[in-house]
């Protein structure tokens, strides 16, 4: 289950990478949107601002997500949906999905199918965390191959669920793209105001959902303090703030064999 809540406890910083990535989205006056994986919708309504004449639509797995993000109403449309069943209808001129590929083994196969599916000059815009191999993930992975959890979190973890960013842009070339791809590491400067790691904190609105998903309270108790600790060893706090390098892969595409200005 996701949380709102939780997951915008750092929302300044998640939204960075959306607006570096939409920067380089060049659609003037495109007739359709989609943001998949669309969250609590706080980005997802910068789209309908950006582009007030088009029709934009928000879609996401989680019902507490899509709640939370047709509360505050507005012109954007929300659904619950599987992205992996999802298909582009012809009008869909700009396709955003913002740290959502990672959860999505087949996402290869997807972006290939998008592509495909999408009208001649449409963009795909997608962004993922490329920080898999960072302290905190390998902590996160090494504690969970360890007793007591072992055994319940068998699988839940995937040590490399996203690809480099050469792998991205042969792959979107391959199916008929003019791409751009790129990675940035941001430099995220967490305040440390409180008992918990701020690590800990920003982990617990999205890597560790499938951990606390698959424990009781106690052993999640249990897990939590402990990585608690590691995560405060390898991120130390500096004049009150932990330095937290965070890498991420970028990708902006658009259809077809011309760059046809969609209108």
């Amino acid at each position: 289950m996701w949380d709102p809540r939780t997951y915008l406890r750092y929302g300044d910083e998640r939204s960075r990478p959306f607006h570096d990535l939409m920067a380089q989205v060049g659609a003037t006056h495109p007739r359709a949107v989609v943001d998949l994986g669309c969250g609590p919708g706080t980005l997802t309504a910068t789209l309908a601002a950006r582009w007030p004449d088009s029709r934009v639509t928000g879609l996401d797995s989680s019902p507490e997500m899509i709640s939370r993000a047709g509360a505050d109403g507005g012109p954007v449309g929300y659904a619950v949906a599987d992205v992996r069943d999802w298909q582009p209808e012809p009008d869909v001129d700009v396709l955003v999905g913002n740290a959502l590929l990672q959860w999505v083994p087949e996402h290869r196969e997807l972006l290939t199918r998008w592509a495909a599916g999408l009208p001649a000059g449409a963009w795909l815009a997608f962004q993922v965390p490329g920080n898999f191999t960072a302290p905190s993930h390998r902590l996160l992975r090494e504690l969970a191959g360890q007793e007591p959890w072992r055994d319940q979190l068998a699988g839940r973890l995937r040590e490399a669920p996203v690809d480099e960013p050469l792998d991205y842009a042969t792959l979107l070339a391959d199916a008929g793209c003019a791409a751009d791809v790129w990675e940035t590491t941001y430099l995220h400067l967490l305040p440390a105001t409180g008992a918990e790691h701020p690590v800990l904190t920003w982990m617990e609105g999205t890597a560790l959902r499938p951990v606390r998903a698959a424990l009781t309270d106690d052993r999640w108790s249990d897990f939590r303090a402990t990585l608690g600790v590691r995560l405060a060893q390898a991120y130390p706090v500096r004049q009150g703030r932990v330095y937290f390098p965070f890498r991420r892969i970028f990708m902006v595409a658009r259809t077809g064999t011309r760059a046809e200005e969609t209108s």
